[in-house]
């Protein structure tokens, strides 16, 4: 189901996005609204979002929606989602301008209270730096608070540009290990360790993000490791130890992939806990 154009370069006021989330409470403090942008550079094999991967729109196929009206033919291509009275074939990712989120997101204002704001994840949502930072710059005047949900896989240049209108960067840890990283996501970690660190120099807002993940980090050596990272730096406010979880399964269907982790693997309580403590005893305070 897989669609496949050829990757495309998006101006300042227009990007690609494949959902705009209300209500959301695990994205940044407060009530969010979570604008969520296509393509990504890592390909983590436990990804709960693989339809922000592409950076092109992508069909999904919702088989239990199916009424078999036949209407849609092959169901390969985008004629045939239009064609579906039942949404069962729909086109995942659309172009949106700058001035169309900023109007969804000023429809959510009244909920932005308590540090509430707007998020900007996805995929990555800064391999359309361009975009982003125009829309933290249209926001800002509004007084509603703003995050950056990254890997931190880019290049310096392109989370420089957000920098003086991002209220708070949640980063993602995955591991210490560049090997391992390289092993279970596609690309090494270097890079992203060296933009925090940058990051960090500037006093900017951040919360990193650790997913534990059975057979890859799930470690007490590992754990160890990210944390005597995290206590040299100095602007981070808190970490949060995110247990896997399959509940992004389905989606993989949806598109026509498989997914290939073990979704058997389980993270125990007794595990976070342990790795909870090996953050405690560094001064960093968990989420």
């Amino acid at each position: 189901m897989l669609i496949s154009t050829q990757t495309r370069e998006y101006s300042m006021d227009t990007g690609i996005i494949f959902d705009v989330q209300r209500f959301s409470v695990h994205d940044g403090p407060g009530i969010r609204t979570t604008v969520f942008m296509k393509g990504c550079p890592l390909h983590c094999m436990w990804c709960h979002n693989p339809e922000g991967i592409g950076y092109s729109p992508q069909l999904r196929f919702f088989e239990e929606k199916c009424i078999g009206c036949g209407r849609c033919g092959t169901k390969d291509n985008f004629d045939d989602a239009f064609k579906c009275p039942s949404k069962a074939l729909v086109v995942c990712g659309k172009e949106v301008t700058s001035k169309e989120i900023l109007f969804e997101i000023l429809k959510d204002k009244n909920y932005y209270k308590n540090n509430g704001g707007v998020t900007f994840s996805g995929g990555e949502c800064l391999l359309q730096a361009d975009f982003v930072s125009d829309m933290l710059a249209l926001i800002k005047p509004y007084g509603i608070h703003t995050a950056i949900d990254t890997c931190g896989c880019v290049p310096w240049s392109e989370i420089e540009k957000t920098v003086d209108n991002c209220d708070l960067y949640l980063y993602d840890i995955k591991c210490m290990d560049s090997q391992l990283h390289k092993n279970y996501t596609g690309v090494e970690n270097v890079l992203i360790l060296d933009n925090l660190v940058r990051l960090d120099s500037l006093g900017k807002n951040i919360w990193i993000r650790i997913p534990i993940i059975p057979g890859f980090n799930n470690t007490e050596e590992e754990m160890t490791k990210i944390a005597e990272f995290i206590s040299t730096l100095s602007s981070v406010k808190q970490v949060t130890l995110i247990p896997y979880n399959t509940l992004g399964v389905n989606k993989y269907k949806t598109l026509g992939l498989e997914y290939d982790f073990d979704i058997f693997k389980r993270i125990e309580k007794e595990e976070i806990c342990l790795f909870e403590s090996i953050f405690k005893s560094r001064n960093i305070f968990i989420a």
